[in-house]
């Protein structure tokens, strides 16, 4: 808890890059996505995946996937202390070995402020490579009063077309997140979340336009590999 709050003081939860103001992302190029698989029966045992695109076309330029061991056991509200260490090291690889494609946003599979303390996967990957980070996670955390309830399950019902969203404000008055439709075809939606150096809307709005399907393209091409990886 400590440590979260020590590095949580160094969340940056507004847009610092220039692409990040423009409407169309003139001057984005590069979105990552990372995303790790784990071993079935074996938790010890991971495939970590780091992939990144081309943007607007969405076209794979990097991927690296390999084996890591997992350390940290799983506790709830601590899943990064136990995940982002192999993700420093896959972006770290990719800054040695391309530094030319290293990408200017990261797209996670989790969430970023929406966190019972404020400081998610996304945030931490964030913060400890200093990368803008957006949480993207499928299911609702339920925290600071947020739940899957039936004004919840309502709200959801009423994001009819692509792009639609609404904000998910806690109890305690904050907005800890958005609840975005990513896609016409499917109605579940996305839970998107501030990780580092960019701010709310302009989350929602990438995320979005890097959905050719429900999840994300970064995000999805990064499960694809890892989970093929680990057939291999």
């Amino acid at each position: 808890r400590r440590e979260q709050a020590r590095l949580r003081a160094s969340v940056v939860e507004e847009d610092t890059e220039p692409w990040q103001k423009e409407p169309q992302f003139a001057g984005l190029h590069r979105v990552g996505g990372v995303d790790l698989s784990y071993c079935k029966g074996d938790e010890s045992r991971a495939c970590a995946s780091l992939v990144v695109l081309s943007y607007p076309a969405l076209e794979v330029l990097y991927w690296d996937c390999r084996m890591v061991p997992v350390t940290a056991p799983y506790v709830a509200g601590f899943l990064a202390f136990r995940e982002v260490p192999v993700l420093v090291e896959a972006v770290q690889r990719l800054q040695q070995e391309e530094p030319q494609l290293q990408p200017q946003v990261l797209l996670v599979d989790g969430n970023g402020l929406l966190h019972p303390r404020g400081f998610g996967t996304a945030c931490h990957l964030g913060v400890l490579t200093d990368l803008p980070c957006i949480g993207v996670a499928k299911n609702l955390l339920h925290v600071d009063g947020l739940a899957r309830d039936e004004l919840h399950r309502e709200q959801v019902r009423s994001l009819q077309k692509s792009g639609e969203a609404f904000p998910l404000t806690g109890t305690s008055g904050k907005v800890l997140g958005m609840v975005l439709r990513s896609h016409s075809n499917s109605s579940r939606p996305l839970y998107v979340s501030v990780g580092h150096r960019v701010s709310l809307g302009t989350a929602v709005r990438l995320v979005r336009a890097c959905c050719r399907f429900r999840i994300p393209e970064p995000i999805r091409q990064a499960d694809i590999r890892s989970r093929e990886y680990l057939r291999r």
